[in-house]
């Protein structure tokens, strides 16, 4: 996808979220503890069936992370794989290759191929895997994570110039990864109160097989939400 294409299909005003948002993502553990009890309630309606599922933490998180996500999976029986990297310390182009790595080592092991659930920029990195080793995955759910302009459209932009990296040309390698499809089902999970990623940049306008799906809620909060947790079984087993 060039410029010319991105722009005709999200328009020229995407930006970072609005600042006010982000009072929302430092309310966030307030909130998670003001009601421990909703994750005692989440359904269980969907048997997983013992499939494999591997999970990707956000930008400066770790494999604890996604403990909720974990604990509900295997409750509805799915078996639960952290991504084997430890923290993400956001070098794509290094976490990558082990993450395939990683994979091909599960899929060697299980016989079957794996599905990613990845949160943030653990979910681009799932799809990039995807879109390179498509053999080694059966779908992938991302959640609030940016599918276009890498960074540039996130509040965390500034880390990655800290390190020399241009915006501009991180959003054109990106766009030029689209001549690649990715050939496996994608279901992404977006927040329009988002204050970490714009939530436009969140929708996947070139996928086949794409699903989106609108929650409420922070970006902080996401791997924690009620909403997701509750959403995440099904869409691991939409076929």
């Amino acid at each position: 996808m060039n410029t010319t294409e991105f722009q005709r299909r999200y328009g020229r005003r995407m930006a970072p979220p609005p600042r006010h948002l982000l009072l929302g993502e430092l309310l966030t553990p307030v909130r998670l503890a003001l009601d421990p009890a909703t994750y005692k309630r989440l359904p269980r309606d969907i048997d997983g069936d013992g499939h494999p599922v591997v999970l990707l933490p956000g930008l400066g998180a770790g494999p604890g992370s996604m403990a909720w996500i974990r604990r509900h999976l295997r409750r509805c029986g799915f078996r639960t794989w952290d991504w084997g990297q430890g923290k993400n310390h956001g070098d794509v182009a290094t976490l990558a290759p082990r993450v395939v790595e990683r994979l091909r080592t599960l899929t060697e092991r299980l016989e079957e191929p794996l599905s990613l659930v990845g949160w943030s920029l653990g979910g681009y990195i799932a799809r990039e895997v995807t879109r390179e080793h498509p053999e080694l995955v059966r779908r992938v759910v991302t959640i609030g994570s940016p599918v276009v302009g890498g960074p540039k459209y996130t509040s965390v932009s500034h880390i990655y110039e800290r390190r020399g990296l241009s915006m501009d040309s991180l959003e054109t390698a990106t766009l030029e990864r689209y001549a690649t499809p990715i050939q496996r089902p994608v279901r992404a999970i977006y927040s329009e109160a988002d204050g970490v990623v714009a939530w436009q940049a969140c929708i996947d306008r070139s996928s086949d097989d794409v699903r989106h799906i609108r929650v409420t809620g922070t970006h902080v909060g996401l791997g924690f939400s009620k909403q997701v947790l509750a959403k995440l079984p099904a869409l691991l087993k939409d076929d």
